[in-house]
């Protein structure tokens, strides 16, 4: 069962039994004053394990009082200049634990020594890049099913990735003849002139052309002609590939998200890479 978004107050909330935690996207400041509460409320209720929480530098004063730490930030995310901070609260030890920091640590090593790619090897000529359609839909849930055993969104339902595609999310493909080789989205959230770019999934067979990079170089663009300024993402803390790809495109490293998402099957820890366009 996926996890559901709701609101509480003019915030945005996502929570669910999948990822076994609360998920605080979005604040509003009229909720700042008690949302802390209810959080911790919902949590207990509900028995999850973790809330996490995307708020503006401002604030963490409320979260840290009640048992919250800072995991990662993002200098100037926010219009204002404020930074987004991401605050973790555990409701058990086990959930806090990091089950492979040997794993996290090496991941991030490779990563951080890469240098920026600001010129891409040519895309292969096989392939070919595209803004995704609801006619696709399709077929990028099955290129979903077969990549991810678990995702924190049914992105493994094409109703789920129309109905996105009709709000602030853009699909971003590339192609092989009429073959759907590699995915992504660039989730846009236009008050705080950010986006996520996240849903990263290539078909094994053609891992080793470097799509995700070119995906990820063709969504900057897109999103530079928005003027979206503000550019993130919350990778699998144990992926060599996607912590390099974010590392060699010039973003830089946020923090740690321990045992945040259930993902591939279990709950893994997430890396947040960062990079603000000019």
């Amino acid at each position: 069962m996926t996890d559901v978004i709701e609101t509480i107050g003019r915030s945005t909330i996502q929570h669910g039994p999948a990822n076994a935690r609360i998920y605080l996207m979005k604040l509003h400041q009229d909720d700042a004053p008690g949302i802390v509460d209810q959080l911790d409320q919902l949590a207990i209720s509900c028995g999850y394990s973790k809330v996490f929480a995307k708020v503006p530098r401002w604030s963490i004063e409320r979260f840290i009082a009640a048992g919250y730490e800072s995991e990662a930030s993002i200098p100037g995310f926010f219009p204002d200049g404020a930074a987004a901070c991401f605050m973790g609260k555990y409701f058990t030890t086990e959930r806090k634990v990091e089950p492979q920091p040997q794993l996290v640590k090496d991941v991030l090593t490779a990563a951080k020594v890469q240098e920026p790619a600001y010129a891409l090897t040519p895309l292969h000529e096989d392939f070919g890049l595209r803004v995704a359609c609801e006619e696709d839909a399709g077929g990028m849930a099955e290129v979903y099913r077969e990549v991810f055993a678990t995702y924190p969104f049914p992105i493994h339902d094409p109703g789920f990735l129309r109905t996105a595609m009709s709000g602030n999310t853009i699909f971003f493909g590339a192609w092989k003849g009429e073959t759907i080789a590699a995915l992504s989205s660039a989730e846009i959230d236009l008050s705080s002139s950010s986006v996520e770019m996240t849903d990263f999934a290539t078909l094994p067979e053609h891992r080793s052309h470097g799509l995700a990079l070119h995906l990820l170089q063709q969504m900057e663009t897109a999103m530079s002609a928005r003027g979206i300024t503000s550019l993130y993402t919350i990778a699998r803390a144990y992926s060599y590939g996607m912590n390099i790809t974010f590392a060699r495109n010039g973003y830089h490293f946020g923090g740690t998200l321990t045992n945040n998402t259930n993902i591939f099957g279990s709950l893994e820890s997430m890396n947040v890479w960062y990079k603000v366009l000019a």
